[in-house]
């Protein structure tokens, strides 16, 4: 049975009919005719995060029916349910409610009649005061030394939120202070930051809500052996932090249940960063930045919340995403930040957008029949024009793409970040603009080519153009501005989420192979289990068991 409703509504047919009258028009053209597209076109929030969304092949009624569809889904009730904590997670009865983390004027948010701020407030000021101790000196190794290797061990969102926010912030790291980061249960991921840090200076952070994550565990297990090999069983309590929910576990690990830090159901693991799960990111840039980080977020959450749908940036980020993913089917766009602070975004938002909006069951529980998550890649500029732009350009597939760009860099080395910004303004130019045949020709005869070669070579050196970008401007990447450019997406993922009438904060697509490893594992470690599998699954356990001997 396919849920038919949505895609059959008149919204969604206005939409489908006027895309194809859209098929062939030109963004150059549209820029021609319109002076004031880019204006018309553009948003800002507290002249921090500008977006100029007028590179996209969008008219005025292409914007008037996209906010039709919004409103027919009823978006502001649904914005509205997720802050006033509704169980918007439906498959799992929760609540979703990481705007709380950095509900910075502490308005009562309740989840089952109890307001949650009293204890989101007494993780910040316990995450505050831990983090103090550690990067003043006054919680200190087994042996009496500072501790200034930090090791997040974690995976997913206990890993690529702190990561990237922690890279993206670089410049505001305390001085002396390292951070690490383990997440993959390959074990060089252990060997290479072991590697690198002493026992004596090292803590170690374990991020596992129920602290049976196998990575993670595994993980662990083997740095608190690196640990007790080199100072003793006693060392543990005095290395090893825990951000979870499970006291019996933490203190059999050997970890002090004081040094625990808790979070919380209604918060989805790609969307905890905010929680204690940045412990790693608050010891490295201090909980002032943390907390401005926070403020960065709330900024955002408010804008969401309090702002016509026709000035709302996450809802304008939606509204295009759903136009090429389902009218003008492409399935898939890019995000490129021109920063190198920022360049592990786009990992980040990987995880974000498709592991919640990766669904093809509906919330009636019918199988869909149009398309929902679209596939994310990305890559730091100007790096990325040297490998896969020449797809971007010049590919048979369109790939809408997110610039994002400070105006201000931290190092304002020689003409490095003038060079940078044309780089990427021009990016988005040469999208839009393309270069006709016969404009190739014409470059190639007054670079004095001959007729045989203009003829060859005019076709190979032409670009299509009409293809889409938006423009992210931020003043400068700082704790305020992080959070706000990343609270944008996640709300841009809710809006796409609850227009495709999708559950977009459980993840249980992850659950079948994790099952499917338990069961092959003890197959690769005892030759007297029965293999059970297809039979290539089979064959490939052999031929491992083989190669190891």
């Amino acid at each position: 049975m396919f849920s038919s409703a949505i895609n059959k509504s008149k919204a969604w047919k206005k939409l489908e009919s006027h895309a194809k009258s859209m098929r062939n028009v030109l963004m150059k053209d549209l820029f021609a005719k319109d002076d004031k597209r880019a204006e018309k076109f553009s948003l800002s929030l507290n002249d921090t995060l500008f977006l100029d969304y007028s590179k996209n092949r969008i008219t005025d009624k292409t914007m008037s029916y996209l906010l039709e569809l919004a409103r027919s889904r009823h978006l502001d009730e649904k914005i509205k349910a997720m802050f006033r904590g509704d169980k918007i997670n439906v498959t799992e009865k929760r609540a979703v409610l990481h705007i709380a983390l950095r509900n910075r004027d502490n308005h009562p948010i309740m989840v089952n009649g109890k307001d949650v701020m009293p204890e989101i407030n007494a993780v910040l000021k316990k995450m505050r005061q831990f983090s103090e101790d550690v990067r003043f000196g006054r919680f200190t190794g087994y042996t009496g030394k500072k501790l200034t290797n930090i090791v997040n061990i974690g995976i997913g969102g206990s890993d690529l939120g702190p990561f990237m926010a922690t890279e993206a912030l670089r410049k505001y790291w305390m001085k002396g202070i390292q951070c690490y980061f383990i997440s993959n249960i390959d074990g060089t991921a252990c060997a290479e930051v072991l590697n690198k840090v002493d026992p004596e200076t090292t803590l170690f952070i374990v991020a596992s809500k129920t602290f049976t994550t196998i990575e993670t565990i595994t993980n662990a297990k083997t740095c608190r052996k690196w640990l007790v090999d080199a100072l003793g069983e006693p060392a543990v309590s005095k290395h090893f932090v825990a951000l979870s929910t499970n006291a019996e576990e933490v203190a059999k690990f050997g970890i002090d249940t004081k040094n625990m830090f808790e979070f919380w159901d209604f918060v989805g693991g790609r969307y905890s960063m905010w929680s204690a799960i940045g412990l790693s990111l608050a010891i490295a840039i201090g909980m002032d930045n943390f907390e401005k980080m926070l403020e960065g977020a709330y900024a955002m959450d408010k804008h969401f919340a309090e702002t016509d749908f026709e000035h709302n940036i996450p809802v304008i980020m939606a509204l295009i995403g759903i136009w090429y993913n389902n009218f003008m089917g492409i399935h898939r766009y890019c995000v490129i930040p021109y920063d190198q602070y920022l360049k592990f975004l786009p990992a980040y938002l990987q995880q974000l957008d498709m592991e919640s909006n990766g669904k093809s069951v509906d919330l009636s529980g019918d199988f869909i029949k149009y398309a929902t998550g679209p596939a994310l890649f990305g890559g730091a500029g100007t790096d990325v024009q040297h490998s896969f732009f020449q797809l971007i350009h010049q590919g048979t597939e369109i790939v809408p793409c997110d610039f994002i760009v400070p105006a201000i860099s931290h190092n304002e080395m020689g003409n490095h970040h003038e060079i940078l910004l044309a780089n990427v303004l021009a990016q988005g130019e040469a999208l839009m603009k393309g270069k006709t045949v016969k404009e190739a020709a014409e470059e190639l005869k007054a670079a004095g080519k001959n007729p045989e070669e203009v003829e060859f070579l005019k076709k190979f050196k032409s670009f299509s153009g009409n293809r889409p970008s938006n423009t992210f401007i931020l003043k400068k990447v700082d704790p305020y501005t992080l959070g706000a450019l990343v609270a944008a997406y996640e709300h841009k993922v809710f809006v796409q989420g609850i227009i495709w009438n999708i559950d977009s904060f459980d993840q249980m697509g992850v659950e079948l192979g994790k099952k499917l490893t338990l069961g092959i594992l003890p197959q690769l470690q005892n030759e007297n289990i029965e293999l059970n599998h297809d039979c290539s699954t089979n064959a490939l356990i052999k031929l491992v068991k083989y190669l190891r001997k």
